[in-house]
């Protein structure tokens, strides 16, 4: 459903275009960040519905910013995804004991990630 808002985090320029083009042309309200302390800014002000992590930041890492974000009261109860390229045996489970609500994984399946997104958005909506 359009017009929810999605944060989406990622230092990679052109992950975060494809990403933030993709998700804006199917309606979504999109707000990006290039690393971790720009997406706790940007929460100080807007409360996306879900997140679409990255895990391999420069400085706090996406398990770290992910922790942090299912410990606080405020932002506990966003649905955070990871998006990465790490996709060898056991990077799936260590990105749902951060925190992580489900995991995606890199070069970006475009039908896949909006399939994903929006039944995302549904179990939250199923939550609220």
């Amino acid at each position: 459903m359009g017009g929810e808002t999605i944060l989406v985090v990622d230092d990679n320029p052109i992950n975060l275009k494809l990403v933030r083009v993709l998700l804006s042309g199917d309606g979504y309200d999109v707000c990006a960040a290039q690393d971790a302390e720009e997406a706790l800014v940007i929460l100080q002000s807007r409360q996306p519905r879900l997140i679409l992590m990255d895990l391999q930041l420069p400085g706090m890492d996406g398990y770290e910013l992910t922790r942090r974000l299912k410990g606080a009261d405020a932002t506990r109860n966003i649905f955070i995804v990871a998006l990465t390229s790490y996709a060898m045996k056991g990077d799936h489970e260590k990105a749902l004991d951060a925190g992580c609500d489900g995991y995606v994984t890199k070069p970006i399946d475009t039908n896949a990630l909006l399939r994903t997104v929006a039944q995302c958005l549904a179990l939250t909506r199923g939550a609220a």
